[in-house]
């Protein structure tokens, strides 16, 4: 049995990430529990052009394309995607009781980043981290701010060493770039190799 993916989307830029990353998922079969910061809302509107309403949440508002299965293995039925309010701590995600196959924060923001690191959680997402972090399961943050401040490497250094891995959104130009949809295919390729979520999105080193 696969147990469900968790993932967060916060208000850092690279909110395509998030949503090419839902796609994904949900087309391998893999079913997502997520939740979606009130900046990672408005990153939405502001880069994708999306209007996503956190109250009354209507998963087929992000969508970026019709094609997403021709680019992976076929898997059986589409992945569940359940929606939880970024203030609803009754949410499954919120216990470690509940199973999880582990959870990514993407984009992942410097505020997001500094309250994983010190244990501070003020919203779903964030005590979804400080959970996955305490049961020892799989975490990973897709920062993309850039430059880095001290405080940014530091906090970095600091989930790191709770457990967790760091994967910035800095994409690679060696697969034969053409499009923009090819380095988004990147970052979220590296995303479903954490969790051993087979695809073909882009070429491996050394693949032509």
């Amino acid at each position: 049995m696969n147990h469900p993916i968790v993932v967060g989307v916060t208000g850092a830029s690279g909110a395509i990430y998030a949503v090419r990353l839902l796609e994904v998922l949900r087309a391998a079969g893999r079913d997502v529990h997520f939740s979606i910061s009130p900046s990672g809302r408005d990153v939405i509107r502001q880069e994708l052009k999306l209007t996503v309403d956190l109250d009354h949440f209507d998963a087929s508002r992000l969508r970026l394309s019709e094609d997403t299965e021709t680019k992976l293995n076929a898997s059986g039925r589409p992945g569940e995607l359940h929606y939880f309010h970024h203030q609803d701590f009754m949410a499954p995600m919120a216990s470690g009781s509940f199973l999880t196959a582990g959870m990514v924060i993407c984009p992942c923001s410097g505020s997001t980043l500094s309250a994983v690191a010190v244990g501070g959680a003020n919203n779903l997402i964030q005590r979804a981290a400080e959970v996955h972090l305490k049961e020892r399961r799989k975490l990973v943050l897709v920062p993309r701010e850039t430059p880095l401040s001290l405080a940014h490497i530091d906090n970095m250094r600091r989930v790191t060493e709770a457990g967790a891995t760091v994967l910035p959104a800095s994409p690679g130009w060696y697969q034969d770039v053409h499009s923009i949809r090819d380095l988004v295919d990147f970052i979220v390729a590296r995303i479903c190799d954490q969790f051993g979520i087979e695809h073909a999105l882009t070429n491996r080193w050394g693949e032509k």
